[in-house]
């Protein structure tokens, strides 16, 4: 069993057009070398860089964790600003164990692209991973995951279990940044659509909000292939649930896929970002809402 993890860097086309292009890359540049390391002494190697990210595999899932989650809680100790201004840099990752070919140094599989559909959906300074991965945990790292519930992943014709790595929990005795603890600088997630000129917040424990083509829905899409009561959100067990309510069904997003989640009278967890589609697949004139989740 080999360990493969995603990491790639959020938000950097918004650098590069702010920075230029020789900026940007150096920085880029450098702090991938610097990532390189970080997971090179937790064992792990690096086998291809991608850009803005890379691409690295580990013999062992507890090695993979401690290096992603050693990773995040540099970022958020000593935040790096991008040419010394700007939003500091975050990290979303993707860890997947099983079964990898690898040939000529490079590695393939269904393992290897399970850990890049993960990286996709995750959200800035967010880790997720697997059932796989929490099974081979021992039982300290194990108590830091929490199921997100199944998901379908790009290219998977089953669902598969994920977590999220609650890499900031327990830290209030540790040094603390500005004199904010991590557990502060977490703060309640809050959920973000937005559809045309509609804006809607979505807090952690709020009620029940419909989308629909009625006049009473919270978010209302005036289009013929929505539902009248479409779908619902709501807050359950610690995450955001969007329910299908709909005769055609409701496509989501998640992050830059292209591939959707199709729900179909049938529910899902909302994670990192992307687009819900109501009625039909993403394309030009379609009923679209664009979701973020932040803290």
């Amino acid at each position: 069993m080999t360990t493969v993890v995603f990491a790639d860097l959020v938000g950097s086309t918004s650098m590069f057009e702010r920075l230029g292009d020789e900026t940007a890359s150096r920085f880029v540049t450098q702090l991938v070398g610097a990532l390189s390391q970080v997971f090179e002494q937790h064992n792990g190697r690096v086998v291809k860089l991608l850009g803005d990210g890379l691409f690295v595999v580990f013999p062992q899932e507890g090695d993979a964790l401690a290096a992603c989650v050693a990773i995040q809680k540099r970022f958020l100790d000593k935040p790096i600003r991008p040419g010394g201004s700007g939003a500091p840099v975050q990290m979303q990752m993707g860890m997947e164990s099983g079964d990898v070919i690898e040939i000529d140094g490079d590695c393939f599989g269904d393992t290897v692209n399970s850990a890049a559909r993960l990286a996709d959906l995750a959200g800035a300074a967010q880790i997720l991973t697997t059932q796989n991965v929490w099974a081979a945990l021992g039982p300290v790292q194990r108590a830091s995951l929490r199921s997100l519930g199944p998901m379908h992943l790009r290219g998977k014709a089953e669902a598969s279990l994920v977590y999220r790595v609650e890499w900031q929990s327990g830290r209030d005795d540790d040094a603390t940044m500005m004199g904010r603890s991590m557990a502060a600088d977490a703060g309640p997630l809050v959920l973000e659509l937005v559809a045309g000129t509609q804006a809607v917040q979505v807090n952690a424990g709020s009620a029940r909000m419909s989308i629909g083509r009625g006049a009473g829905a919270s978010l209302a899409l005036n289009d013929p292939r929505v539902s009248r009561m479409h779908a619902t959100l709501e807050w359950r067990g610690g995450q955001f649930v969007l329910s299908d309510a709909s005769s055609y069904g409701t496509w989501v997003y998640f992050g830059n896929q292209n591939e959707a989640v199709v729900l179909r009278r049938t529910e899902c967890y909302l994670v990192g970002s992307g687009q819900i589609s109501a009625g039909c697949e993403r394309k030009e004139g379609s009923p679209l809402i664009s979701f973020s989740i932040s803290s």
